[in-house]
């Protein structure tokens, strides 16, 4: 596994399933165009890009520079943002019944490799690890009061202020978030101060 500080955006789950085969780094999925009405996922893009930095990976077509205008746009100026583009490689998906419109793989149809090495290409610091980080999972959530009990709610809405996330994430967008902003120690540590 490649260990990358920043988080990194793509624009589908496929893109995501095969990045999370090389990378260790939190990822994060535009859905496509459902990302230019998704308010809420852009102001988390800019969260996260603020905080530990962001890479952005969308496919080399005009869709993928398309969607990565609009997650550019979102995110404050300061933030750390570093473009990383797929080199135009045509072919079909295997998944996939027929070509896209121009042709061209997106970041689920380039080989392994080939991905590797635009990473690198882009100056992107990496080490090989086989150690990840614990991760907080929905049992933990449930340990510290945050989901399946009375306040829990409310609970969850002062974890994610004192975050600096939107109030209304779900408990599966909480669960993404707080994964890429704290390891679980922090989290534990974080709750106990804000929930006395």
């Amino acid at each position: 596994m490649i260990k990358i500080k920043q988080a990194v955006v793509v624009e589908g789950k496929y893109d995501k399933i095969k990045l999370s085969s090389i990378i260790d780094a939190p990822i994060i999925v535009t859905n496509g165009f459902e990302i230019f009405k998704d308010k809420q996922k852009l102001s988390y893009i800019n969260e996260v890009a603020k905080r530990r930095g962001l890479i952005i990976l969308t496919d080399s077509d005009s869709a993928g520079l398309i969607i990565r205008n609009r997650v550019l746009k979102a995110v404050d100026n300061n933030a750390e943002v570093i473009n990383v583009f797929v080199p135009d490689i045509f072919g079909k998906e295997k998944r996939k019944s027929k070509k896209s419109a121009e042709g061209k793989l997106g970041v689920e149809g380039i080989d392994v490799e080939i991905l590797k090495e635009t990473f690198n290409k882009f100056g992107i610091l990496s080490d090989e690890t086989e150690n990840k980080r614990k991760e907080i999972k929905k049992t933990d959530l449930f340990e510290l009061g945050l989901s399946g009990g009375k306040d829990s709610l409310k609970k969850r809405k002062i974890v994610l202020k004192e975050l600096n996330l939107p109030e209304n994430l779900t408990t599966n967008n909480l669960l993404e978030a707080i994964n890429i902003f704290v390891d679980f120690d922090e989290f534990k540590s974080l709750c106990e101060r804000v929930l006395k």
